[in-house]
């Protein structure tokens, strides 16, 4: 796989986490043409956003599941054949081997790029610790990049702030995708490892996904815009 991305705006990604299927038709109403990738996460895939998914699809737009599947192989690997069928560009898997092999196999030449997600964006090392991880989160990320690459996964999502531990680990051709992405001046919320868009991208993150600094904007397009301008300005 190929690291390349022809549209810059591409490289945002607005997450469409809401709660229903009508407020993600009206956030797309009004970004328009200043988006093109939208992110779909298990709340709203369950809400109806796989049919939302295939109309998204229908006018070219670009889709990533963020289901962050996790099973054991065979039933992973039923499940991202059924998903491939689609047309979504990006899907998550948590980056578990097992996983991640099924995942690789169900995926079997489709046109799609499977995400593994490393440690999320919202634990820091004491999460790890309560959840029984013996590793930072730091140490956690880079093991588990390296079994992603051994298994044939296209990107990794990590926190930005992980990201020049992950791209030495698995070299210039594999994505990046981060998070946790916030403008600077905007509340960190849930995150606890957040970088600003234009940081993100210097630091050589390739898609950012971007969620509550657009979608409660008073003018989602205008922040849309904005956020753009520093991703631009950052290239």
């Amino acid at each position: 796989m190929t690291r390349k991305i022809n549209d810059l705006r591409d490289r945002m990604i607005v997450a469409l986490d809401v709660p229903t299927i009508w407020d993600a038709y009206r956030i797309v109403s009004q970004l328009g043409d200043s988006a093109s990738f939208y992110k779909i996460g298990y709340a709203l895939a369950f809400a109806g956003g796989l049919q939302l998914t295939q109309q998204l699809v229908a006018e070219g737009k670009k889709v990533f599941l963020d289901l962050k599947l996790h099973d054991i192989g065979n039933t992973v690997t039923e499940g991202v054949a059924s998903l491939s069928n689609l047309g979504v560009d990006l899907l998550t898997v948590h980056a578990y081997p097992q996983t991640m092999r099924g995942a690789v196999e169900g995926r079997d030449g489709a046109d799609l790029k499977l995400l593994a997600v490393t440690a999320l964006t919202s634990y820091d090392d004491g999460d790890l610790r309560d959840a029984g991880y013996g590793l930072a989160v730091r140490d956690l990320v880079r093991l588990r990049a390296e079994q992603a690459r051994t298994a044939g996964i296209d990107g990794i999502v990590c926190s930005a702030a992980e990201t020049e531990i992950v791209r030495d680990v698995i070299g210039s051709d594999m994505l990046i995708v981060t998070p946790g992405i916030r403008p600077a001046g905007s509340a960190a919320g849930d995150q606890k490892r957040t970088l600003t868009p234009g940081e993100a991208i210097r630091a050589g993150v390739d898609h950012l996904v971007v969620g509550r600094p657009i979608i409660r904007a008073a003018d989602p397009r205008g922040a849309a815009a904005a956020i753009m301008d520093e991703i631009a300005a950052a290239s």
